[in-house]
């Protein structure tokens, strides 16, 4: 799947607004079921109300017509002096219609009656069920809803004998306030929820995503220098506590394996430096033998040159007794390195004054920065600049002019040098052999130049690199602390 499609869908971002989504759904669950609860039991308070009243004019009524049998045709003579009586104790208006929905009687004068004649729908509807029917309607000259509520009258022996029709202008907003007074007071705190969800889940989503950075930048500075490798330090008990404790062993093991690395690839560079004592040193000891015994065969005591050949036969074997020394010089200087002595210098001034003494056209210095400051030996930072330029000089292609580029760069508390040329290259495959004590591609020299620069750089807590391309130059990169 294409990465682009994850983009801007940061971990930080998805647990976000996933944690406000959880957040934004609770808020409303815990809002909307309330109020439909509270509006529902409103309502139903409102019904259950309305039904007692009309059950209350429905008693007055059922008791007026219980002392006789009363037939349809009698409610106008029962009821004319009960109804008004009715009507005023309940406060409501009071109509009667025969069973064919008719109109018989009512508390009011029968001329402001404005419905004399029931609908055929409501009477069947009235008589089939035998129960009261409710519809909704809209008063316009007293501007109100109200509800028709059309009962079934029955006299003492349980026969219907009328319908009974109750206008009731009952106000459900009543009922209501309650639940505007809670929607009012929801919605501040429902703001209130959602603002400090906002800022709970900004909070948690930035700690995560900045926890799990710190991790990532400790665990890509992992190199074999000892003092990148930290441990993590994290004292919450969460699933990151054993992403640290994972992280904190693998350094251990690590650091074990590399001490172990450390200690074979010593002991075999020292093998292999042996090796090449023994064949540096072999090299003269040869020919000073084969010259003493050609001496000794062809000596004449009574040869008038033999003065002449004696002193050749001497020139050749101090000759060969120089280069005796200058190897056991050479490798002495690599295995122990002189004394350090530390103090602050202005990193550019000394490379400037290193490459002064080189004296060429073709050698550029630039830097990132007027002054950079390093805790260093000089003549240590002297030694490196040395080495790696006069590797560079050496590798001067014969097809054009040799160019070099000194680089110094501070980034934070780090400085970087890097030694450019566009010589000849070196090949991939010795990138890492170039570094060995006894390495040199050269036709002469002990091979002990970058292998120096290395140990001293490393002394420092420092690393080396190089890249390089055959028939275009090389790049060597160094890497070293302020320790400021």
């Amino acid at each position: 799947m294409p990465m682009n499609m994850y983009k801007g869908y940061s971990l930080r971002n998805r647990v976000f607004f996933g944690f406000l989504l959880v957040c934004l759904l609770s808020v409303a669950a815990s809002s909307l079921v309330p109020y439909f609860v509270l509006r529902n039991n409103s309502l139903e308070q409102s019904r259950i109300d309305m039904q007692d009243k009309t059950n209350a004019v429905m008693g007055y009524l059922d008791y007026a017509v219980s002392r006789s049998v009363v037939q349809t045709e009698d409610i106008p003579k029962v009821l004319s002096s009960k109804i008004l009586e009715i009507s005023d104790i309940n406060q409501h208006d009071i109509i009667i219609y025969d069973l064919k929905g008719n109109y018989l009687l009512s508390n009011r004068d029968p001329s402001l009656i404005e419905q004399k004649q029931i609908p055929v729908s409501i009477v069947n509807k009235v008589l089939s069920n035998d129960a009261r029917v409710d519809i909704r309607g809209y008063d316009q000259t007293k501007d109100a809803v109200f509800t028709s509520s059309y009962l079934l009258l029955k006299n003492n022996v349980l026969e219907p004998i009328g319908i009974v029709y109750i206008p009731l202008y009952h106000n459900e907003s009543a009922y209501l306030e309650v639940l505007h007074k809670y929607v009012k007071y929801i919605l501040l705190v429902d703001i209130f929820l959602i603002l400090f969800s906002i800022w709970l889940s900004w909070v948690t989503s930035n700690n995560l995503a900045k926890t799990i950075t710190k991790f990532s930048d400790m665990i890509t500075r992992i190199t074999l220098f000892e003092n990148e490798m930290r441990p993590i330090r994290y004292y919450k008990n969460d699933e990151l506590n054993a992403l640290a404790r994972a992280y904190n062993r693998m350094i251990l093991q690590i650091q074990d394996q590399k001490e172990r690395l450390r200690f074979k690839a010593s002991e075999e560079a020292w093998r292999e430096m042996a090796k090449q004592v023994a064949h540096e040193v072999k090299n003269p000891l040869t020919p000073m033998k084969l010259t003493i015994q050609n001496f000794e065969r062809k000596f004449d005591p009574e040869d008038p040159n033999i003065r002449e050949r004696v002193k050749q036969m001497s020139k050749t074997m101090v000759d060969q007794i120089d280069l005796i020394a200058t190897v056991a010089s050479a490798f002495s200087e690599f295995a122990k390195l002189p004394e350090k002595n530390n103090e602050v210098i202005n990193l550019n001034k000394e490379v400037e004054d290193i490459l002064r003494v080189f004296n060429n056209e073709s050698i550029f210095m630039h830097s990132n920065k007027n002054n950079i400051m390093i805790n260093m030996d000089r003549i240590y930072l002297s030694r490196i600049i040395t080495n790696l330029v006069t590797n560079a000089k050496q590798a001067e292609s014969d097809d054009r002019k040799l160019i070099i580029n000194v680089d110094v760069e501070q980034h934070h508390r780090r400085v970087i040098i890097s030694v450019q040329d566009n010589g000849i290259g070196i090949p991939e495959n010795m990138y890492e052999r170039i570094f060995e004590p006894n390495f040199t591609s050269k036709s002469s020299g002990m091979g002990l130049g970058l292998s120096m620069v290395r140990k001293m750089i490393e002394d420092y807590k420092g690393e080396i690199t190089v890249k390089s391309e055959v028939g275009k130059g090389s790049v060597f990169t160094i890497t070293l602390p302020t320790n400021l």
